[in-house]
């Protein structure tokens, strides 16, 4: 069994279970998918930029990556409704947990200034979305070959509607949160400061 998964299974279920009183075990809040997204506005001019992108989002993720195409045309882009400009990919199961444990133990820590991620970045429906800047961060990818930077998208969907039981998985499971003065318990006088 996947560590994080059998962390999620003995740990994180029975707390979130006891911290929102929840009494059946379907109705406790799970991570049901992860969607990395690629949006990649230069291949219009450059297609070639696609596809290192996503043998990059296959390397990263352990799984094929499928291309996006715009959806309108927008004449100031010189984007046309079916262009290809970007690669996606969602993992489900044992890959999301193995992903999601190499995202918390090894590429958020190399993130260059990391002070926490936002806690604003939930939608209202349970599911929660980071950016990241460079994808040198991911071990996987090899820094010698990369030829342009480009960042990318991480969706974690959960199954729950609530934002404040996604955030409580997601802090129980480790993800690095941000927290605000008054959530870290610090007085009046070192919340101006910071």
């Amino acid at each position: 069994m996947v560590r994080l998964k059998e962390h999620y299974k003995k740990v994180v279920e029975p707390k979130l279970k006891e911290e929102f009183g929840i009494k059946n075990v379907h109705d406790v809040p799970q991570l049901e998918k992860i969607v990395l997204n690629v949006g990649m506005g230069q291949a219009i001019q450059n297609p070639k930029v696609l596809e290192v992108a996503q043998e990059e989002l296959h390397q990263i993720a352990g799984q094929h990556a499928i291309v996006t195409t715009a959806k309108k045309s927008i004449s100031n882009f010189k984007l046309r409704s079916g262009m290809r400009i970007g690669c996606r990919v969602t993992l489900r199961r044992d890959k999301m947990w193995e992903f999601l444990d190499r995202l918390i133990t090894i590429a958020i820590p190399r993130i260059r200034d990391f002070r926490g991620l936002p806690t604003k970045s939930f939608d209202g429906r349970g599911n929660y979305t980071m950016g990241v800047r460079e994808q040198v961060i991911f071990l996987e990818v090899d820094y010698d070959k990369i030829e342009q930077i480009h960042g990318m998208n991480i969706t974690f969907i959960t199954t729950t509607d609530k934002d404040d039981q996604a955030f409580a998985l997601l802090r129980e499971l480790g993800m690095p949160f941000r927290l605000s003065a008054q959530q870290a318990g610090l007085p009046e006088k070192q919340k101006e400061e910071d």
